[in-house]
């Protein structure tokens, strides 16, 4: 094939390419090419180069398909490199630069959580019935069971039969909680202040009554490892909430439409990073907290670490020059 028919046969094929590549995240026209199309149009154009090179077309025609060839290169494989880097970025500077930049919300939330729990802990010491306004009789029955000292398991419901049930069950108790905990924030942050009560009280009730009912070492060896990350997401899932809530009560001199958009800019920062560490939290949950043949005196160790690892993370990372 003469190279006057190779262009005028592919020119209209480069052309829409070229159209792809100029309009990628705009809105698309009529005659746009089709985004699950274009991966096959890009290896067409390196075998249309190829075969250019080969019979020695032109200077123009092969410098066009070189350039077609390395920005569709660049957009279809670069691209997943950036996705990397962008996660990267958030990951070690982004989310802890902005839970210190909502360093008063996230104090208040840590507070409204940390402090009943720790409080339930300490009065189901003094008056042990105190549980029962909070948990059902099933309940407690339901959860001496999971932290029985003789247990092959700690921490699996009777009906679970492997660690990857009890993954999806803890996911999804997880997620559930801290999207309460967010969303409520749209009621004015009165469910956000709700659900960290609630589960501070509910969690510390459960917690007092198997530390002083004999469940102390299974209980503590099967939440040491995954506390820090799971307890810490909660709040900050509060975090997020109470700063939805704040910008509907004082929206300043926006509306509180306007007001709320700009508050969930920041607050959709805090509410990802919590997701993460609550699907990390699952998985440490799942396949290493029930682990009986682990000395408890490690996994006590482990989850020290982890929240002192967890503490300089949210201290550390993320600061520049002015920081």
């Amino acid at each position: 094939m003469k190279q006057q028919g190779f262009e005028d046969r592919f020119s209209p094929e480069w052309g829409a390419f070229e159209r792809w590549l100029e309009r990628r995240g705009k809105r698309a026209d009529a005659d746009s090419l089709p985004d699950a199309e274009v991966p096959r149009r890009y290896r067409r154009i390196c075998q249309q180069l190829a075969l250019a090179r080969d019979r020695r077309y032109g200077a123009a025609v092969i410098e066009r398909l070189h350039a077609l060839a390395t920005r569709g290169h660049h957009v279809l494989y670069g691209s997943r490199a950036e996705r990397k880097s962008r996660f990267a970025a958030f990951v070690f500077d982004g989310f802890p630069r902005r839970v210190r930049a909502e360093r008063r919300l996230v104090a208040l939330a840590l507070a409204l959580f940390f402090g009943p729990l720790a409080a339930m802990i300490v009065l189901t010491g003094f008056f042990p019935d105190i549980v029962y306004y909070l948990v059902s009789p099933e309940g407690i029955e339901k959860f001496e069971h999971m932290y029985r000292p003789d247990a092959a398991r700690l921490g699996r419901y009777p009906e679970a039969n492997s660690a990857f049930f009890m993954f999806g069950v803890y996911i999804w108790n997880n997620i559930k909680i801290a999207f309460q905990t967010f969303a409520g924030g749209l009621l004015f942050g009165i469910g956000s202040l709700f659900f960290l009560l609630f589960n501070g009280f509910f969690l510390g009730a459960i917690a007092g009554h198997l530390t002083h009912s004999g469940h102390f070492v299974p209980f503590y060896s099967f939440v040491a490892g995954h506390s820090a990350l799971e307890l810490t997401a909660i709040a900050l899932s509060g975090a997020a909430g109470l700063k939805l809530g704040a910008a509907l009560i004082a929206p300043g001199q926006l509306s509180r439409k306007q007001a709320l958009v700009v508050a969930a800019r920041g607050a959709t920062g805090i509410i990802y990073g919590a997701a993460s560490m609550l699907m990390l939290a699952a998985f440490v949950e799942a396949f290493w907290s029930p682990l009986t043949e682990v000395p408890p005196g490690l996994k006590y160790g482990v989850g020290v670490a982890l929240w002192v690892l967890l503490g300089a993370y949210f201290f550390f990372l993320g600061r520049g020059r002015g920081d």
